[in-house]
């Protein structure tokens, strides 16, 4: 009985030695970056950009009309009337500083749900290249720390062959 199990044991550690992994790397930040669909993303998201930065222009102004007529017209001003002016000054600061800060959020919402495609499709594609190069993973070389890695398991070249992407010209 104890010949069979020291059997079983042995059989199970030899093939869990058998199967090996085969991991590979890629740098998907420089495919991202290079794929001609991101640059109409940086555009839309720029065109976007540019929107909220004019109404938020128009606020600013009003804001700085406001402040600029106080100082000028604060000494015909009683105390009740200055107090009046500086709480609305006050307040349109302080809704100037929130449409900057939802201005800054929704510019990366925008960013984000346009770049959302692009991260699938190249997920996909990774994902495809892995099945067909029998990877069992794939580790992106973008903020991560490696030591040591072997340029024969990078598969960003495959990936941005299967995507039609094209290494951009060097110019001197």
């Amino acid at each position: 009985m104890k010949s069979k199990i020291t059997i079983l044991f042995i059989a199970f550690i030899s093939a869990l030695s058998i199967a090996q992994t085969k991991v590979g790397t890629i740098n998907s930040e420089y495919i991202i970056g290079i794929m001609p669909e991101a640059k109409i993303v940086m555009e839309k998201t720029q065109d976007y950009g540019s929107k909220l930065d004019s109404s938020f222009s128009i606020k600013a102004k009003e804001y700085e009309d406001k402040v600029a007529d106080f100082r000028k017209n604060e000494a015909e001003y009683g105390e009740l009337m200055k107090k009046t002016l500086i709480k609305e000054i006050t307040i349109m600061e302080e809704e100037l500083k929130k449409f900057q800060d939802n201005g800054n959020k929704l510019m990366q919402l925008r960013q984000n749900e346009l770049m959302r495609p692009l991260y699938n499709l190249l997920n996909s594609t990774i994902e495809a290249i892995a099945k067909e190069n029998k990877y069992t993973q794939i580790l992106t070389t973008t903020g991560n720390q490696f030591a040591y890695i072997d340029e024969k398991f990078d598969i960003t070249q495959l990936v941005m062959d299967k995507l039609g992407v094209k290494e951009p010209e060097i110019k001197e």
